[in-house]
């Protein structure tokens, strides 16, 4: 018997029953904090009130190499942990710009650094941005917005994040002038980006603060937004691969007045109607980018759907080609589609008069291939081509329609 079970006062049954409580909350504890740091990489650091600004050494979208020295005049720093595809950031943008012109003329010094690895990215994460988690999308993303503070890029080694310990996107860190610590967490309280929404404005006032010389009021907040994209996450983002891709694709016969229906709209969704055929080189070309931006979108209020003119009795051969492709639903549209008493986003047009089909979908199209329209919920045209579709174009249309921001 262990040595503990021999004392004497342990031995009564009321004892024994406490003990036994307190082993469980122990365990129970125990857990948590393993479910807490199960997705944190190795080298995670937790940073605390009063520890040294890490070191680091990191590329900037300006072509130049930074470290923490080059950062060291400042009477306060504040570095800022942000990526591109995070709505919450997004939010932030304009009042981070709105800070940063504020401080223009005091002892003040920012430093942004983007902490994600584009392999720890599902596509259906990438649904509110238009930018990629890479370094040349960062230069391009910081480019966009303005910025005239430095942009550094951490997303190959993720060497910073880890000595931060950046949590999600956005994540606030700011340093006195010795380079403590005096503030960690969100940005401000709000998630949205209209700044009405602000009720504490955490960041500012930390600065605000640290340059009066005053206590920071509130020293640590929770950090709110986008979980950092570590590269360990990639095997997950495989494991979702290959659940998307067993996924089966399905296809429906249609004539011209479903078609209208379909154009009419009216669901709460856009609309992506792409008109193809396997026999067609440019359809067959352009389909990896429509489901592509399908997939990227799949959790939005976005659909791909298609209208292939093979011959009916080619219908197992365009289901096939579907399936290759992944046109397929998500868990999330296969419920809006089912209630809307559909089955698929895929059809087959069984009419013979190609132009019953071209008055229904829109007057503009020709009558080759492919033809895409981008509808909007009430079934007004957002983009139009003739020819294959430009991706960049789509995606720039499909957030400026249902934002590239959280929605109170």
């Amino acid at each position: 018997m262990h040595p503990f079970w021999n004392y004497a006062p342990l031995q009564s049954m009321p004892n024994i029953r406490l003990l036994t409580l307190f082993l469980a909350l122990q365990l129970l504890a125990t857990s948590r904090v393993s479910a807490a740091a199960k997705d944190l990489p190795s080298g995670f650091t937790n940073l605390e009130i009063g520890d040294a600004a890490p070191a680091f050494s990191l590329p900037g979208v300006d072509g130049k190499t930074y470290s923490l020295e080059d950062f060291k005049r400042p009477k306060v720093l504040m570095v800022l942990f942000t990526g591109t595809h995070c709505p919450v950031s997004h939010g932030v943008e304009k009042r981070l710009q709105a800070l940063v012109d504020d401080m223009e003329g005091r002892d003040f010094g920012i430093v942004a650094i983007n902490p994600n690895h584009a392999s720890g990215l599902r596509p259906d994460e990438l649904g509110y941005t238009a930018y990629l988690e890479t370094f040349e999308d960062s230069r391009r993303y910081a480019r966009d917005l303005g910025w005239k503070f430095p942009f550094l890029y951490d997303g190959d080694q993720q060497v910073a994040a880890r000595a931060y310990g950046c949590l999600a996107t956005p994540h606030v860190f700011i340093f006195d002038r010795e380079r403590k610590l005096r503030y960690n967490g969100r940005f401000d309280d709000s998630r949205y980006a209209d700044p009405t929404t602000v009720t504490h404005h955490d960041a500012r006032n930390a600065i605000e603060a640290l340059l009066a010389d005053k206590p920071v009021p509130v020293e640590k907040t929770r950090p709110f937004g986008c979980s950092t994209k570590w590269k360990e996450r990639s095997a997950h983002v495989a494991a979702e691969a290959v659940k998307w891709n067993a996924i089966p694709a399905t296809i429906e016969e249609i004539d011209a007045e479903g078609a209208k229906r379909l154009r009419k709209n009216g669901s709460e969704k856009l609309r992506l109607i792409n008109v193809w055929a396997t026999w067609c080189a440019p359809c067959v070309q352009e389909f990896p980018d429509l489901t592509a931006t399908a997939q990227r979108f799949s959790r939005r209020e976005f659909e791909l759907i298609t209208i292939s003119l093979d011959e009916p009795g080619d219908k197992a051969k365009a289901e096939a080609f579907l399936g290759k492709h992944r046109a397929v639903l998500s868990d999330q549209l296969r419920k809006s589609v089912k209630a809307e008493g559909r089955s698929t986003n895929n059809y087959l047009y069984v009419g013979a008069n190609v132009d019953a089909l071209a008055e229904a979908l829109d007057p503009q199209w020709s009558g080759a291939l492919p033809f895409s329209v981008l509808i909007d919920q009430r079934g007004k045209v957002l983009y139009r081509v003739a020819g294959k579709v430009d991706p960049d174009a789509v995606i720039s249309k499909v957030l400026e329609t249902i934002s590239p921001y959280y929605k109170p």
